[in-house]
């Protein structure tokens, strides 16, 4: 499996990021089985790959779900994200 870089994770959606996260947690599992069963790995440096690439797509998953729901266009044709209104 090719790990995504930061451009294609941020463009993608919620869902995606979803999968792309269960299919690389299967090859991390995969990975440690091989580790843990004694077979030498063909690429040592994939397990650490990997684990970078989880904490990757975690992070922009909770970007996009922190991010404000609406977007407000100036007259100066400028994007102004509006803060969402504080509960009391």
């Amino acid at each position: 499996m090719a790990l995504a870089k930061k451009k294609e994770l941020a463009k993608m959606t919620i869902e995606q990021l979803d999968k792309q996260y269960t299919d690389l947690r299967k090859e991390l599992m995969k990975l440690n089985m091989q580790k843990s069963s004694g077979t030498p790995p063909e690429n040592p440096g994939l397990v650490k790959a990997t684990r970078k690439a989880i904490a990757r797509i975690h992070t922009f998953k909770t970007q996009k779900k922190n991010q404000p729901k609406e977007v407000v266009k100036k007259s100066n044709s400028k994007t102004i994200k509006k803060e969402e209104k504080k509960k009391k």
